[in-house]
């Protein structure tokens, strides 16, 4: 009887484990179940997102208010990203969206810089002042070729 008691507890030790374990490598991985953050989605067109991938953090004034949901072609022929914002975050109207680099060959993210505008998108509105990412291969051949 003592020898299944103990099995016992440390089968239901173990599976408690296990659990603990996947919820922190969710967590970890930024992946969430339970989404409890209420988000609202907004549009940006570039000319170029080289290296921009889909979960790559969204910040103003360096802090983190949403993630990238959708990188796709627009009609028009841009890039057209989807932001998921942050329920609790308004952006002006007149926001510039830019692709940065985190340090010199890092992750690229979207650097939101606010307007003085009063008037705030909603769901579903664009960001049309953006800054398209710096492609430093184009830079280098520019910089190589047409020093001669």
């Amino acid at each position: 009887m003592k020898n299944i008691n103990t099995e016992l507890i440390i089968g239901l030790f173990m599976i408690a484990g296990f659990l603990a374990f996947g919820y922190l490598s969710l967590q970890m991985g930024e992946f969430s179940i339970f989404d409890l953050e209420k988000n609202y989605s907004l549009e940006a067109e570039f000319d170029n997102v080289s290296g921009l991938k889909v979960g790559a953090v969204i910040e103003t004034a360096g802090v983190g208010i949403g993630k990238v949901a959708r990188v796709g072609l627009g009609e028009q022929g841009q890039a057209k990203v989807t932001l998921l914002i942050n329920q609790d975050i308004k952006i002006t109207s007149d926001a510039i969206a830019s692709i940065r680099t985190q340090g010199l060959i890092g992750d690229k993210y979207i650097k939101i810089i606010q307007g003085a505008d009063e008037e705030m998108l909603k769901e579903g509105d664009t960001i049309f002042d953006t800054e398209s990412s710096i492609d430093f291969e184009e830079l280098v051949s520019k910089y190589i070729f047409e020093s001669d």
